[in-house]
């Protein structure tokens, strides 16, 4: 679409908005927002009390911007200015303390005729409220003269005095992406990004099909991944993690299950070659055995490592049908078994590389879940009894150590698949307590948090099993089934508020590099393949949890309207 059919498909809709708006504020503010997809967007404001009068400025605006442009626009965004309420500097500066860094969710205004004002969006994608040493929003000087200097051809100074005025703001806007228009959620959790029509299986497994694309693109030719970006400027994050290149194509294995696009697969292969040909070392073991140990950056054996690429290399062969690492698999898994205490169960979670020394003897919990979930993985696949021995010696020690309280997803997968063959009470109890307890925390978490989804989803299966299970169903007296339900599907809407929407990757330094990626707020906006992979598996298993037909039917009736759309 040209940008004069991208305006002419924005200004219906926003003549009734501006009305509205006009009975709320007065202001008669619009910022127009067109961009290309190669560069930030293009962020024009104009003023006044009649909308077509102030449409035909803003037009001309763009038309003129447009004309020194080498290519032309694909989206479209507009805002039109619907409540302003003026404050000093000293009571901003208060709510910013009180607010997690980048969840302000208001414009802000240096004047009261919004002038020189910043959208919410810009204020992320700028990263003007963001310092990365305070949990807190903070104002950020130099950020704030970046922006006023590409914004407003000037750099921008915060207020120096405590009663300064400025100016918050909040906004009606519309998006147009040349496939049709979409209108910008303005209140609730779900603010500033599309509304959806449906929210339905066929919604979750476009999420799902989009986000496998993306991990897809980020394969090199070499087969090692592009780690990551900070969008705000567009910069690459410098370092490199073995094991999340591991776990990364374990989820994009995942995906491909559900699109089965052969480029999604061809990077799926390069991906293993490098894993298997680069990051996996093979040695022999004190007793004479062979094994094979996925080594990480400083020289690092995580357990964790050898798990996840147990995790990758038996869903390929399932997928595939393929056997080719099988012998590399049971060589992985003896380095598992290498890493546990016969006696005790207790996994070491750190050794050095070649001399396998212990470097460190607990680092995080979540290498103890994905350790078990990973042999379990391969016991499913190769019924080996001494992969299954191993975890229920490891679960001896998890339930003496009281893991449950983690809340840990890899712990949470890991019962699932062990109680599908062991359906012991204490195993059951475990995953019931790895959940229970921790259903306000599903629901009202601010971060998009996206293990929550794969806790949750883990824990579903289990529970289904559990409710059909006559001998141990009395294990769920007292657990709410229904808050249970409403947590999880609620924690999956919200995960879409981490979702790279081209609505808000316009704003950022290169948006093309992050459209259809998923973020993590609070770490200005970081987008790492293993933050992409943990919402992908979500998105797969939440699909997978509605194509059979979601919530169990005597819940169907209790479910909440508000889960909203």
């Amino acid at each position: 679409m040209t940008l004069g059919e991208l305006l002419a498909s924005a200004k219906p809709a926003l003549a009734a908005t501006w009305a509205e708006c006009m009975e709320a504020s007065a202001a008669g503010v619009l910022f127009m927002s067109v961009c290309h997809g190669k560069e930030r967007a293009h962020v024009v404001t104009v003023r006044g009390k009649n909308f077509d009068e102030v449409w035909r400025r803003g037009a001309q605006l763009l038309q003129a911007w447009l004309r020194k442009q080498g290519s032309a626009p694909i989206w479209l965004r507009v805002d039109v200015v619907h409540t302003v309420h003026a404050m000093t500097w000293q009571a901003l500066k208060q709510a910013l303390a009180t607010t997690k860094r980048n969840y302000f969710r208001h414009g802000i205004a240096f004047d009261a005729e919004l002038s020189v004002a910043m959208l919410e969006e810009e204020i992320g994608a700028h990263a003007v409220l963001y310092d990365g040493n305070f949990s807190e929003a903070t104002p950020n000087a130099v950020n704030l003269a970046l922006y006023g200097k590409h914004r407003h051809g000037r750099e921008l100074h915060w207020p120096t005095e405590a009663q300064q005025p400025v100016w918050l703001f909040d906004t009606r806007a519309v998006f147009i992406d040349g496939k049709g228009l979409h209108a910008i959620e303005h209140h609730g959790r779900n603010r500033g990004y599309r509304r959806l029509p449906a929210w339905d299986a066929d919604r979750v497994r476009d999420i799902a099909a989009t986000s496998t694309a993306y991990l897809a693109r980020q394969v090199k030719t070499s087969g090692a991944y592009h780690y990551g970006w900070f969008p705000c400027f567009d910069r690459a994050i410098p370092t490199y993690n073995a094991l999340r290149h591991a776990s990364s194509t374990y989820a994009l294995l995942e995906g491909w299950e559900l699109t089965r696009q052969p480029e999604h697969k061809a990077a799926i292969e390069r991906a293993l070659d490098h894993l298997t040909g680069k990051l996996i070392q093979r040695t022999t073991l004190p007793g004479g055995e062979q094994a094979a140990f996925l080594v990480d950056i400083d020289d690092e054996i995580k357990l964790g490592g050898n798990a996840v690429c147990l995790l990758a290399m038996v869903k390929y062969t399932e997928l595939t049908g393929d056997t080719q690492y099988l012998p590399l698999l049971e060589q992985l898994a003896l380095g598992i078994v290498h890493m546990q205490d016969p006696a005790t169960g207790r996994f070491v979670h750190v050794l050095n590389h070649p001399d396998l020394s212990v470097k460190e003897e607990n680092r995080i919990i979540y290498y103890d879940g994905e350790a078990a979930f990973g042999l379990m993985r391969l016991y499913g696949l190769t019924r080996d009894p001494r992969w299954l021995r191993t975890v229920e010696k490891a679960f001896e020690h998890f339930i003496a150590a009281r893991h449950w309280e983690a809340h840990d997803h890899w712990l949470s997968y890991c019962v699932n698949e062990l109680t599908l063959y062991r359906p012991e009470e204490r195993y059951l109890r475990f995953g019931l307590d790895n959940v229970r307890g921790h259903l306000d925390f599903v629901l009202d978490r601010i971060t998009t948090f996206p293990t929550l989804l794969e806790l949750m989803m883990a824990a579903q299966k289990m529970i289904v099993r559990l409710q059909a299970d006559a001998a141990h169903a009395h294990l769920l007296e007292g657990f709410d089934i229904e808050k249970f339900y409403r947590a999880l599907e609620q924690r999956a809407r919200y995960l879409l508020t981490g979702h790279f929407w081209p609505e808000l990757a316009m704003f950022f330094r290169n948006p093309s590099r992050v459209v259809g990626s998923s973020f993590i707020r609070h770490h200005s906006f970081r987008v790492r393949i293993d933050d992409v992979e943990h919402y992908l598996s979500g998105y797969v298993a939440y699909w997978k949890y509605l194509e059979s037909g979601g919530r169990p039917a005597e819940l169907q009736a209790m479910r909440e309207d508000a889960v909203p759309l």
